[in-house]
């Protein structure tokens, strides 16, 4: 069974730096697409950060721009997220999701609605001002 699981949310003042991780289990060596995804109160969730399998492509959205980076251990089946330079209206729920087709990294990137087959349970990120 695929599993998800997310750590390393917090809270954090304005300007301040916080790591998540997911570690994937299971069918997690056939994955084409890996993203974050965070959702704040009130607000639609909304794709963060995309990477492709070998992790040679990557995808931003231009809030988090040169202040998030995402990554990929393969060998360990973690993804990643450096989030630097946090700001307030970064505090929301983060998710990781997963899935085998490429099309869903191309969807975020696109802007568009993207089906991923696997989530995590979320992690919390709050930051204040």
């Amino acid at each position: 069974q695929v599993q998800l699981v997310e750590s390393g949310g917090g809270s954090v003042q304005a300007g301040g730096s916080l790591r998540l991780s997911c570690t994937a289990s299971g069918f997690a060596s056939r994955w084409a697409c890996m993203a974050w995804f965070r959702q704040a109160p009130g607000k639609e969730r909304e794709g963060v950060a995309t990477i492709s399998a070998g992790g040679g492509s990557t995808y931003y959205t231009d809030s988090v721009k040169g202040r998030f980076t995402i990554s990929k251990d393969n060998a360990k089946n973690t993804l990643s997220l450096q989030m630097m330079s946090l700001k307030p209206e970064d505090t929301a729920m983060y998710y990781c999701a997963a899935d085998t087709s490429y099309i869903t990294c191309a969807a975020v990137a696109a802007g568009k609605s993207a089906s991923f087959g696997y989530w995590g349970q979320g992690t919390q990120v709050t930051v204040s001002s």
